[in-house]
């Protein structure tokens, strides 16, 4: 089954992503043009292992990764392979042990590897859209993991576009909260001082407070100045974030992408006709043998 969703950021949204399609240059590391290439990345691959998916006859309801292991159809010679192939399976397969994606075990590597072949980005570079193909055994897991791939590419591109923005942001809200305690601390001090001297009309004393008031105003200065920095930080990691639009939706595949069934009548006739023009050719060899 095969199953295809475009998705793209056309006009003013583009500039929602810092980058302009039309010549597809920005100052980013990553630029769209390298969005297919997530796809090879065993950390991305390996985040569909747990989407939840259920099959068109609702008979299976697991994870991504039991489906990919236990529930697809093989050939016959690739089912009586992998049974041979297991009965030699050596206990350091069997061992469980911390999830690493760029450590993967042989199984693990061989489900990437499905997974990475079955799925396919593409973008146009005069457009901008991004398209996602999906192939899959059954129609319904097709469209789910087609929904589930858009919304972690969505993740992985807002992530990324805001990073610089939210790594700020953290900053200047560390700062703030330092500013605020100082203000309070200085400011508490300062009332303190004040009510226990009220009545004293010393001029040291009042040289003390008039000190600790200058204190407590630069406090509150670097603390309001830090303060509007904050918001300022929360305003760029708002303007940072990508705003997507879908074009076309993931449906439900009604034919399947594959194996071509007229390919496959072509092929079969082509070897029957083999088959028998040798059988023709050698027909009287193949009688006085008998």
């Amino acid at each position: 089954m095969g199953n295809s969703m475009s998705g793209g950021a056309l006009g003013s949204i583009a500039s929602a992503f810092g980058f302009d399609f039309g010549d597809m240059q920005t100052t980013d590391a990553i630029t769209p043009l390298l969005y297919p290439d997530l796809m090879e990345d065993n950390a991305f691959v390996a985040n569909l292992f747990n989407i939840k998916v259920e099959n068109k006859d609702k008979d299976i309801k697991t994870t991504y990764y039991d489906y990919m292991c236990n529930h697809q159809e093989r050939p016959w010679w690739r089912a009586f392979f992998g049974m041979i192939k297991s009965l030699f399976k050596s206990n350091e397969d069997n061992e469980k042990k911390e999830f690493d994606p760029y450590a993967l075990s042989k199984k693990d590597d061989e489900i990437v590897k499905k997974i990475s072949k079955n799925i396919k980005f593409s973008i146009d570079k005069k457009t901008g859209v991004i398209t996602i193909n999906v192939e899959d055994q059954d129609p319904c897991i097709c469209k789910t993991l087609a929904d589930s791939v858009m919304e972690k590419l969505q993740v992985f591109i807002t992530e990324y576009r805001t990073n610089k923005a939210r790594t700020d942001y953290e900053y200047y809200k560390q700062l703030a909260s330092n500013a605020q305690k100082e203000y309070e601390k200085v400011r508490q001090k300062y009332a303190s001082i004040s009510d226990a001297n009220s009545k004293v009309a010393l001029r040291s004393i009042e040289l003390k407070i008039e000190d600790m008031e200058n204190d407590m105003q630069l406090k509150f200065n670097t603390y309001s100045t830090l303060n509007t920095q904050l918001q300022a930080a929360k305003a760029k990691v708002q303007e940072r974030t990508p705003v997507f639009t879908i074009l076309k939706g993931a449906a439900t595949p009604i034919k399947p992408a594959g194996p071509k069934r007229s390919l496959f009548v072509i092929g079969m006739m082509i070897i029957a006709s083999i088959g028998l023009t040798i059988y023709l050719l050698f027909r009287k060899e193949i009688a006085s043998v008998k």
